[in-house]
């Protein structure tokens, strides 16, 4: 591949990761928190993104040789998933298979809010998940992988910005100007999720390309 697909996984994998859109919550859930617990939650949940996700770049595809599923299939799943999450971002409503409301009451409850929700399924969700594994089985060798684990490390340090400028972000954009940010992410996310579809049954009805 060239590097124009390794910019376009980083950018979807950004758009759908959306830690600008997590703001909100992290500021919710970290409200009674110390500076020092909010700076480990940011840390911690910076390391989980990066690691759920790296995971399933490098073992997503023999998951899915053990339970049989090619990859053309997983692509039209994940990117009717992929559809599911953008349309809801485009709303400027988190995606239930994202975070559902159960989840969010529950994270009310618990001291450590940084794996579950906020690193996962919030940001290290099923969509992110899926481009992460679409992805790998686009190429094989040292450098393709390396390339896909340094996007993921990179936005793993946006995530940690993100809610490190998380005050800054809320006072300069409003929930207003997240929100279109939302948006504006979730109409990418479509284009992706509709790309992912087309190309899966591509590969499982070869008809449909003739």
């Amino acid at each position: 591949m060239d590097w124009t697909e390794y910019l376009k996984f980083f950018a979807a994998l950004l758009s759908i990761v959306n830690p600008i859109g997590a703001v909100p919550l992290f500021i919710s859930l970290t409200e009674q928190y110390t500076p020092l617990q909010k700076a480990h939650t940011r840390r911690l949940t910076a390391t989980v993104v990066g690691a759920v996700l790296i995971a399933a770049l490098l073992t997503g595809e023999t998951v899915l040789q053990f339970f049989g599923i090619s990859i053309a299939s997983f692509r039209v799943g994940g990117g009717i998933l992929v559809l599911l999450i953008a349309i809801s971002m485009m709303h400027a409503r988190m995606s239930p298979a994202k975070h559902t409301d159960d989840e969010a009451r529950d994270a009310a409850d618990k001291n450590e809010v940084a794996v579950v929700p906020l690193g996962i399924p919030l940001l290290a969700g099923p969509g992110a998940i899926s481009t992460a594994i679409v992805f790998a089985h686009r190429s094989h060798g040292i450098s393709h992988y390396a390339a896909g684990i340094g996007s993921i490390l990179l936005i793993a340090i946006l995530v940690w910005a993100s809610f490190r400028l998380a005050p800054f972000v809320t006072r300069v954009l409003g929930h207003t100007g997240i929100n279109i940010i939302t948006r504006l992410m979730g109409l990418i996310i479509a284009a992706i999720g509709v790309e992912f579809i087309a190309n899966g049954l591509k590969d499982l009805l070869p008809g449909l390309a003739g």
